[in-house]
This record gives C-alpha cells, structure tokens and sequence, in this order.
C-alpha cells in the first residue's frame, strides 16, 4: 500500500530553520506531484508548497515564498521542504501529499495520498 511518512518536525525558535522530509512508497514516484500541507489549532489545512512530477515547477502559498523551498529526489523516493526565518504562524501540523499528475498548487480536496504529519512548532 501506499505510504507517506514525514519526518524533521520540532520546536523551534522564531528565526531558525527546519528541513521536513517525505519518505514515499507503494507508489510510482515519479508519477506523482508532491506538495506540503499544513494545519495549525483551529483552522483548516491549508496548501503550502507543491512540486510537479520532475520538479520542473513549484507553488508556494504567499505567506510562504521567500522563506520555504520544495524539492524532490526521485531516486530516493523522497521530497523535502526547506523552512527558513520561521514564525510563530508558521506552527503546525505538516503534511505530505501526493496527487497523480498534478499541477504545482491544488486544492485540499485533491491529492491522492496522505502523510500522517509532523509537529511544527515556532516559539515566539
């Protein structure tokens, strides 16, 4: 079956950085867009980055850009996201997903495949 699992979540302080890592299986990687969700106490989840099939494109969400980068290695099987000058709003729980050729930015509604998530949290 498929399976992804997220792993580099934790407590941090504002302006530091976390690197978040997918591990994917049960699937065809390279067939599969791949995207970062999050969802903070209270709130939905909400798109965050996203990287087509061969990473030839990328979408951020505004808050985002500047600060984050997604990328992927379809040799290990694995995509990453890169969190930098992180801020308190940025605290939640972050997932992976996956979306059979997909474009860089979806919906929530549209992947495919869902991690279980990792904890983000950025103290102030």
């Amino acid at each position: 079956q498929v399976q992804l699992v997220e792993s580099g979540g934790g407590l941090v302080q504002a302006g530091d950085s976390l690197r978040l890592s997918c591990a994917a299986s049960g699937l065809t990687f390279s067939a599969y867009a791949m995207y970062w969700f999050r969802q903070a106490p209270g709130k939905e989840r909400e798109f965050v980055a996203g990287i087509t099939r061969f990473g030839s494109n990328t979408g951020y969400t505004d808050s985002v850009k500047g600060r984050f980068t997604i990328s992927r290695d379809n040799a290990k099987n694995t995509v990453a996201l890169q969190m930098n000058n992180l801020k308190p709003d940025d605290t939640a729980v972050y997932y992976c997903a996956a979306k059979f050729h997909g474009t860089a930015q979806i919906m929530t509604t549209q992947p495919n495949y869902w991690g279980q998530g990792t904890q983000v949290t950025v103290s102030s």
